[in-house]
């Protein structure tokens, strides 16, 4: 019998790290999955970069809804997709776009409190539940807590960056969330704290300074995502490479590992 994509979501969040390359539109979709990704997330800076849009809620939802459905036209893994803090402080109208998300095919979504009441995105992830749960889907509802990202200047000094995480997992949780994404987090001391403390499966996002794959799947983290990284990179050869070609009407790419022309066009065929 095969199993749905929500159930298989889940299960690759109960053992093991899975690793999620997070891509952005068809083509960066067929790469990761031919990369060996179990599963496709999206990160919502890298989308919004590829139509044209900063980072931060600006991405119209008919663009958004227009990338699911072109990665959807590329794999059928199961999909998670980024959506910021739901484009609306309106919990009713987060999950109207949730639920176009689910009927487009999408089994996992990222919501994140960002600099707003945790409050509000507990009551955005219960509306959301309620309407995936009329449809008949377990959609992983993954809960940023951005305690780490805002920092300092966000009030949350190191000292208190834990608790205050801890706390906000608890409200999420019973609110109907399926995993918690805290990404700055990398202390071990401080994985192993947040693994001990709430039932959610742990997302973390790559960083320099953090353990090695192996050591947070002992830790007990579950997830880890590249975050916006692969897109930066590559936004960043673009730049460079453009501005080598308008000085010097060439294209000198010798420095940056690339697919060959006739490899490529095979992975975007399959």
């Amino acid at each position: 019998m095969q199993v749905s994509n929500d159930v298989l979501f889940h299960a690759l969040h109960t053992d093991g790290l899975l690793m999620l390359p997070n891509c952005w539109d068809a083509g960066s979709a067929r790469i990761a999955a031919a990369a060996g990704s179990k599963a496709l997330a999206t990160s919502s800076a890298a989308v919004a970069w590829s139509h044209g849009y900063p980072d931060g809620s600006s991405l119209p939802s008919e663009l958004l809804m227009a990338n699911v459905r072109g990665i959807l036209r590329v794999s059928s893994l199961p999909l998670t997709v980024d959506m910021e803090d739901g484009y609306s402080d309106d919990p009713a109208q987060v999950a109207r776009l949730a639920g176009e998300l689910i009927d487009a095919g999408v089994v996992g979504i990222n919501i994140e409190d960002g600099s707003g009441a945790p409050a509000l995105l507990a009551d955005k992830i219960r509306a959301i539940r309620a309407v995936a749960g009329a449809r008949g889907v377990n959609l992983f509802i993954n809960a940023r807590a951005d305690v780490y990202l805002l920092g300092e200047a966000g009030g949350f000094g190191a000292a208190v960056r834990v608790a205050e995480t801890i706390k906000r997992a608890a409200l999420y949780e019973a609110a109907g969330a399926s995993g918690l994404f805290v990404p700055g987090m990398a202390a071990e001391d401080d994985i192993a704290a947040m693994v001990k403390a709430t039932r959610l499966p742990l997302n973390l996002m790559a960083l320099d300074n953090l353990p090695a794959p192996a050591r947070l799947a002992q830790l007990g983290v579950r997830r880890l995502s590249a975050g916006a990284a692969i897109s930066k990179a590559m936004f960043g050869c673009i730049d460079t490479l453009a501005r080598q070609f308008i000085d010097s009407g060439k294209v000198d790419a010798a420095a940056y590992p690339q697919i060959d022309y006739a490899s490529l066009n095979r992975l975007m065929a399959s």
